[in-house]
């Protein structure tokens, strides 16, 4: 095999399992391994430090070990690619054709199988067979230790199986654990599916990217891949039902469930929470188609704010819902404790600062361990609320705010005491209608906090992100103020 066939079996395997085609240091590491290249030779004629080169090595010899289900490193490369030309994938491989500039599958029933590919399931239901799961959960975070959920699991799974709800939404701020709530969830409701899919949008693929690489996976697990129309683009049989996506098209048809990380990536920063980047618009129709036609299918969507479709279309009576994640209760102990944290009648008081949050709590009690000697009253006795690591954790959510909601975070931060909208700030120079148009868009992005008293309600910021915005917008401003 020559080096651009190995480039290219290596390059629609990845493809057929990820959605994403290999990048350009990728390549380089690839065609270097094979041309017997040091990462220092490959480093320089990438133009990049031999640390990075090593990093994404291991990266890719991860990755293709996951999608082989065998161990692929720089020293076996080549014969493991050779081996694979020979067996099932190498029939796989050459059953790929292309329509325009995306690889489909040319037979219409089932694609070959990768061999000791962790998706080798069976295909979609036929005829009268009974269903088969299929699944492609090579992006879904592996299972880990799982604090109490268990309220927030079921209320999804009542709104999954029994409310047939078709659009959902799990929502929260960073580290609360929407990801890790919804692999659970998958992992116990996968098998009233025909086919389980997981993406992450970290990338922000725009939708036709995403939708052709979703539908290669419904392709392998044996559904028909609709024509192409006269200009190459795939179409649904009923087209004009779907709006011309064909992804709404295998919702109908089949019973899947299609799960999206990270979907405030396609987001525009410096807008109000719910606008799209620029170009990225389709992304909402086919949240509302999806909420709309009618199907037995569940699309979830994992965000740190709420999509505003969704935010339009839910209710009691609607197959639309969400969900935002708060932080852990007493729960949070078991990251206290495992971090190896005593003093245990102090925990309640540090779980209430950092709000349960669960990535919050193991990054400040890392810090207690490193700094403190593991003492929470050490910690405890300082008024001053530390963020460490955590400050660079939120630096993304805050960096997308527009310069309005950065304004009244600020104020929000220098309030001693949560406070009403009953009247607009005057050092604000906002209308009534703008401020509480920002006001909604922090809360979809729970970055404000809603307390109850009486039939009033009353706004304010956790402390971390109080301490946050103290320290950041300050120094924001002045480096403005400088330019």
């Amino acid at each position: 095999m020559d080096v651009q066939e190995v480039l290219k079996i290596a390059d629609d395997l990845v493809f057929v399992n990820t959605g994403k085609h290999l990048d350009n240091l990728q390549e380089m590491i690839l065609r270097g391994t094979l041309q017997c290249q040091k990462y220092s030779r490959i480093a320089d004629e990438s133009h990049c430090s031999e640390g990075h080169v090593k990093d994404s090595a291991s990266e890719l010899w991860k990755l293709l070990s996951e999608l082989l289900g065998e161990e692929v490193n720089k020293s076996n490369f080549r014969v493991t690619f050779e081996r694979l030309k020979f067996s099932s994938f190498g029939n796989f491989y050459k059953d790929f054709v292309h329509i325009g500039n995306v690889s489909v599958c040319e037979n219409s029933l089932q694609s070959p199988k990768v061999p000791n590919s962790p998706t080798d399931e069976e295909p979609l239901n036929k005829g009268n067979t009974e269903p088969k799961l299929r699944q492609f959960l090579a992006e879904m975070p592996k299972l880990g230790i799982f604090y109490d959920r268990t309220s927030e699991l079921a209320t999804l799974k009542q709104c999954i199986l029994h409310e047939n709800t078709r659009l959902l939404a799990i929502h929260g701020i960073v580290g609360i654990g929407k990801t890790a709530l919804a692999a659970h969830l998958v992992e116990q409701i996968k098998h009233e599916f025909d086919l389980v899919i997981w993406r992450s949008l970290a990338t922000s693929p725009p939708l036709p990217i995403l939708q052709t690489s979703i539908i290669q996976f419904f392709s392998r697990g044996g559904a028909p891949v609709p024509a192409p129309n006269a200009d190459s683009v795939v179409v649904p049989e009923n087209g004009a039902t779907t709006g011309g996506w064909p992804l709404l098209n295998y919702l109908q048809k089949y019973r899947c469930l299609l799960i999206l990380d990270d979907v405030q990536m396609i987001n525009s920063s410096g807008q109000l929470a719910g606008n799209y980047k620029p170009g990225y618009e389709d992304y909402g129709t086919l949240f509302r188609q999806v909420a709309e036609l009618s199907h037995n299918s569940c699309l979830v969507l994992l965000s740190s704010e709420k999509p505003r479709e969704v935010a339009a279309l839910e209710g009691t009576n609607q197959p639309v819902r969400s969900l935002q994640i708060n932080g852990l209760g007493a729960e949070g102990g078991e990251i206290l404790r495992e971090k190896g944290l005593a003093e245990h009648e102090k925990w309640s008081e540090l779980i209430e600062q950092y709000r349960g949050n669960p990535l919050w709590l193991k990054i400040v009690a890392t810090m207690i361990q490193d700094l403190f000697n593991g003492s929470l009253s050490e910690f405890l006795s300082d008024d001053t609320i530390f963020l460490g690591d955590l400050e660079s954790l939120l630096h993304q959510p805050f960096n997308s705010l527009s310069e309005s909601e950065k304004q009244v975070m600020s104020w929000l931060a220098s309030e001693t005491a949560p406070v009403s909208l009953s009247k607009v700030p005057e050092s604000l120079h906002l209308s009534r209608s703008q401020f509480l148009k920002i006001m909604q868009s922090l809360g979809r992005r729970s970055l404000v906090e809603k307390i109850p008293e009486g039939d009033r309600t009353f706004f304010t910021l956790a402390p971390v992100l109080k301490e946050y915005v103290k320290t950041n917008y300050s120094r924001l401003k002045i480096e403005k103020e400088a330019r």
